[in-house]
């Protein structure tokens, strides 16, 4: 081993004295603050202590109260979730037949509807042909006695058949 001077060995001493003391210090100062602050702690303790307990007590009977509550509430909730949903299943039955109902009623109205007016048609066609060829004929008939009436009032005589025709047609082109 080396041979140092004795000096060296006093420094060293010395330094690791001085960092001895210092680390008991820090030490110390550390136990000190430690020890308010575990003061401090303990006085909070004490003051929740005082104040959470009886919060503590009066939430739990709160709960111990609201619980029973709570159940029967809830399985009253159930018991309406499933009266609503026979209610709604039961109402949605009942407006499909009736839906169905009035559709089958409406396409009978339609039916009935639609075969009267085909009645009502067919029967106006009937009496227009029943109605019209009787009318033509005795339009025909006014014509021609106006015709007559008018060649006697006027007292002439036509000269040829001829005239007698296109007097005739004259009448049939003037509007009525």
């Amino acid at each position: 081993m080396h041979n140092l001077p004795p000096i060296y060995y006093i420094i060293f001493t010395a330094i690791t004295a001085a960092a001895v003391l210092l680390q008991a210090l820090v030490m110390l100062g550390l136990f000190l603050v430690l020890k308010k602050a575990i003061g401090k702690l303990i006085a909070t303790s004490d003051e929740m202590k005082e104040h959470a307990l009886p919060l503590v007590a009066s939430t739990r009977s709160l709960v111990e109260d609201i619980s029973p509550k709570l159940k029967t509430t809830t399985g009253n909730l159930v018991e309406v979730s499933q009266t609503l949903r026979q209610q709604a299943s039961h109402l949605n039955e009942t407006l499909d037949a009736l839906l169905e109902t009035a559709n089958s009623q409406i396409r009978r109205v339609d039916e009935m509807v639609t075969g009267t007016f085909n009645t009502v048609d067919h029967a106006t066609k009937a009496l227009e042909s029943a109605v019209a060829a009787p009318l033509r004929f005795m339009s025909g008939i006014a014509r021609g006695l106006k015709a007559g009436v008018e060649v006697l009032l006027a007292r002439k005589r036509p000269a040829s058949p001829e005239a007698v025709v296109d007097s005739a047609e004259s009448e049939e082109k003037k509007p009525a």
